[in-house]
């Protein structure tokens, strides 16, 4: 395996611990066994020297940066990273520029990308003939899904690596081997810590191994007498958030959770999902938006009153605001996930909307069209119309009220559950005495 001495250098004072215990091999890695255990396809490839351009996807902490290391070190490749957050065109061709420079003396540049999916079509699309002659090995890194940010093109040339966010479980070995680690961790310092503790901070870490080892290097800066106790956590835990990105893929799959509790009949998961997205910093208004039309779309006629609430919970947070407002939304989530469920209308909506697309300009007929000139009377507008008032039971059953192409057509089927039960013995009676099909 070739030095590393330029890509991994040896403990410095002044780099931050996440930094100084970077991982400097895959078996230092934790959390992403699926591409780091011994017999794994990507490793097996890189520890052969069969390197190859791709981006990694996943959430913040989890290894991406190191893994992108990790294919310079295998490649014997020289490393050169831009951030897409800091950079603009003119910094992708200046090191594209080096690595060509580099390619014509027989050297290759892996080129770490980092917030890749930050980069706009014409930056993703320079690097792809550099990528196609091999002037790169090009790893991008995104927190967000890439078949949603990053071109096709691109994409194309690329192998995707889905990254995990780090269980509780492997950030609690990653402190255990930086509290140990005497060289490049905090072993010097003799702290003492309970496994319960380091657990806490895990968990405050939330999938972030970089986040929980700078937690654990801020209490080792507090703790008294090498000592980090229940005190010292509580100091540095205080302010902890959740992964939450409001116009991310976490904002969508987290309200897509919340939408599919409510629509599974899960109350303690509705009202979870609704407290993460709360938590997270999501707009009330939003959920309450979102959840006024679950109302519609999920609960619909089988407990109409749900329409009602949602709207009421909306106007309640938009008088009380937060955090009591909040309680509101809480109480509706609650509320539509216990509802009997139906979508019948909404089915009976899009079925209908399929059919004005597809049948085009029907014509209204005759008995049905209003006559309010001589004119039209005469030419048979409203002639042989059944007031179905005045008709015994109140409904004109023979009469017809669809175009004559579409007569008998059934988009409305009523669910057997809550109020649409009720509904639905009705439409059976009248389709029957329609002579139609129940």
């Amino acid at each position: 395996m070739p030095e590393t001495a330029s890509l991994f250098p040896e403990s410095d004072a002044l780099k931050p611990l996440a930094e100084r215990m970077r991982p400097r091999s895959f078996d230092e890695i934790v959390g992403q066994p699926r591409l780091t255990a011994a017999d794994s396809p990507l490793r097996r490839a890189l520890e052969a020297g069969k390197v190859h351009s791709m981006v990694l996807w996943g959430p913040p902490g989890c290894g991406k940066t190191t893994l992108a290391l990790l294919v310079a070190r295998y490649a014997d490749a020289d490393f050169r990273a831009i951030s897409a957050v800091l950079s603009g065109l003119p910094d992708v061709r200046k090191a594209l520029a080096e690595a060509e420079a580099n390619f014509a003396q027989g050297r290759r540049t892996v080129l770490f990308v980092d917030e890749v999916h930050r980069f706009n079509k014409a930056q993703q699309d320079a690097f792809l003939p550099h990528i196609e002659r091999g002037v790169i090995v090009f790893v991008g890194a995104t927190t967000e899904n890439p078949s949603f940010e990053l071109n096709s093109a691109l994409l194309s040339r690329c192998r995707v690596h889905v990254l995990e966010a780090v269980s509780a479980e492997a950030i609690v070995a990653a402190l255990e081997r930086a509290l140990a680690d005497d060289e490049r961790g905090l072993g010097r310092l003799r702290l003492r810590i309970d496994v319960d503790s380091l657990k806490l901070i895990a968990q405050a870490a939330d999938g972030d191994v970089r986040r929980a080892l700078t937690l654990l290097e801020i209490a080792a800066e507090l703790a008294d007498d090498g000592r980090i106790d229940e005190a010292t956590l509580t100091q540095v835990l205080a302010d902890r958030t959740r992964r939450f990105d409001k116009g991310g893929e976490q904002f969508y799959d987290q309200i897509s959770a919340l939408h599919k509790s409510v629509r599974s009949s899960d109350p303690d998961a509705a009202v979870y999902w609704l407290c993460r997205m709360l938590d997270g910093g999501c707009d009330p208004l939003y959920l309450a938006r979102r959840m006024t039309r679950m109302a519609v779309e999920d609960v619909g006629l089988a407990e109409p009153r749900a329409w009602r609430m949602a709207l009421d919970a909306w106007d309640t947070y938009e008088r009380l605001g937060s955090p009591e407002g909040e309680l509101g939304l809480a109480q509706l989530a609650i509320w539509l996930a216990i509802a009997p469920k139906s979508n019948a209308a909404y089915m009976a909506y899009n079925k209908a909307r399929a059919a004005v697309r597809e049948t085009g300009t029907l014509e209204v007929p005759m008995h049905l069209r209003n006559a309010p000139t001589k004119l039209m009377k005469g030419l048979g507008y409203g002639k042989g119309y059944q007031y179905d008032h005045d008709v015994a039971g109140g409904i004109a059953l023979d009469q017809q009220c669809l175009p004559d192409a579409l007569d008998g057509t059934v988009f409305y089927e009523p669910v057997d559950r809550g109020l649409e039960q009720k509904l639905r013995e009705k439409m059976i009676l009248l389709r029957a005495s329609r002579g139609r099909k129940p």
